[in-house]
């Protein structure tokens, strides 16, 4: 999907998109086999860092979910905003953000529960996908019916803080108010009583449940928030990447203040926690924009930018490919040439090269899945 800043190319944002994919299709591999094969206290470290926390905390490997939804949010300007001011109708544009959204939501289903036919006691509705879907679907909407940036913040301010107020003041039956352990949170137990199927963890929590979707929408928001001011504000490139820097910066000191009393946390999507990963995508953006887009420099990028243009595809592709299977029939050999320790390695680097050929002969081709 071809983003536009003006006459040009928002190049960065595939670029960004491209390297968020990559540790989904298998980048984050790298750490953990080069932590087995050296034991080393750098490479344990870097693996550390892409796992997830039990519960609270957080670590890179948090990032990589709410970053893609803040991507999104930050085309939405240069794709249903060009098309308002092309004079599109807000109904039609409405009806094609709410239809790219449910199809989200299915495929989130399809991919948590394959294609099979089971009891939906034994389906788990909730995923990676539907939350992309339903945060984005709100976010536009919010977009589509309001007028300014100004409108959007207060949008944005009003659903974290509210979900604060609401996580603050609630919980569980049994618990005390403001409780945010797995069982007491009021979160996952509105997921435990409108959340068909099975939920994630010991069918008690659901990290993409619906409830924590209130905040998701406000990430997404920031991604719309960046991407107006982008788009349309009258300053210089390199004022932009100044300004966005400091934005970054400044959640950031929000996001670890917060942190204080309302902690980070992945699984419930806490209002810190969506401004901190908001705040980071924002510096994310603001070195990928400086460097691709203001100075020009895009050769380095294109590795990125050939799995940004397909990253809905690499992700589900591992339910209908046999990854692993095709990596061993093509470079068994190389990896047994390697040997122990370091064979694990060499295999994870031509796992990524086989899924990143599939994605170049489709890059090559102009075959790319849109939603």
């Amino acid at each position: 999907m071809s983003q536009t800043l003006g006459s040009q190319r928002l190049y960065s944002l595939d670029a960004l998109r491209g390297f968020d994919m990559f540790w989904i299709m298998g980048g984050e591999r790298i750490f953990h086999a080069l932590s087995k094969a050296t034991d080393s206290p750098f490479w344990n470290g870097l693996s550390h860092q892409f796992s997830h926390p039990d519960w609270n905390g957080f670590r890179c490997y948090d990032l990589i979910f709410p970053l893609f939804l803040f991507i999104a949010g930050v085309a939405t300007p240069y794709s249903v905003g060009r098309q308002l001011e092309k004079g599109t109708p807000r109904q039609k544009l409405l009806w094609r953000v709410v239809k790219r959204g449910l199809i989200l939501v299915v495929l989130g289903i399809i991919y948590n529960n394959d294609l099979r036919i089971q009891p939906i006691s034994e389906m788990r509705f909730g995923s990676v996908l539907g939350r992309i879907g339903l945060a984005y679907m709100f976010a536009n909407i919010i977009y589509l019916y309001t007028k300014s940036q100004r409108s959007r913040i207060i949008w944005t301010g009003s659903l974290l803080l509210g979900y604060w107020f609401v996580l603050l003041c609630t919980a569980a039956p049994g618990f005390p108010a403001g409780n945010l352990t797995l069982e007491g949170n009021f979160a996952s137990y509105f997921d435990r009583l409108f959340l068909p199927g099975k939920l994630y963890v010991n069918n008690m929590h659901d990290p993409e449940g619906l409830f924590s979707t209130i905040p998701a929408i406000a990430t997404g928001l920031l991604g719309i928030l960046t991407g107006g001011f982008l788009k349309n504000s009258k300053l210089s490139p390199d004022v932009k990447v100044v300004r966005l820097i400091a934005a970054g910066a400044a959640l950031i000191a929000v996001a670890l203040l917060w942190n204080i009393v309302f902690p980070f946390n992945k699984n419930l999507w806490s209002s810190s926690f969506a401004i901190l990963v908001g705040g980071i995508s924002m510096l994310l953006l603001a070195v990928f924009y400086y460097i691709i887009d203001v100075k020009g420099y895009k050769k380095w990028a294109f590795f990125f930018v050939v799995i940004g243009m397909n990253s809905i595809l690499i992700y589900m592709s591992g339910h209908f490919i046999d990854w692993k299977y095709t990596t061993n029939a093509l470079f068994e050999w190389l990896t047994q040439l390697a040997g122990n320790p370091y064979g694990p390695v060499v295999f994870v680097f031509c796992f990524i090269a086989v899924k990143w050929a599939f994605l170049y002969f489709l890059y090559k081709k102009k075959v790319f899945l849109k939603v």
